[in-house]
């Protein structure tokens, strides 16, 4: 499993329809949004390949102004408790 954190910056007008079109991507969880429109994200995937197929679809959508990873951890047993 391919974890990561990003946080995304839309435009402050467009943040809840940027928040809306996260929300309903596979993998793709909205942590917070601030009111500048900037969001935290996680993405938990299967592959990196999907994990950069997700983070580019992101970086796409209408009203987002970037995309930075912030964090990026695979895990290779992902049921197995650390």
């Amino acid at each position: 499993m391919d974890i990561s954190s990003v946080i995304v910056s839309a435009k402050t007008e467009d943040g809840a329809s940027v928040r809306s079109l996260l929300e309903a991507t596979p993998g793709v969880e909205v942590h917070t949004v601030a009111e500048d429109g900037r969001m935290i994200v996680t993405i938990e995937a299967d592959t990196e390949k999907d994990t950069v197929r997700i983070y580019e679809l992101i970086n796409l959508m209408p009203g987002v102004l970037s995309v930075s990873m912030v964090y990026h951890q695979v895990e290779l047993n992902p049921d197995e408790e650390a």
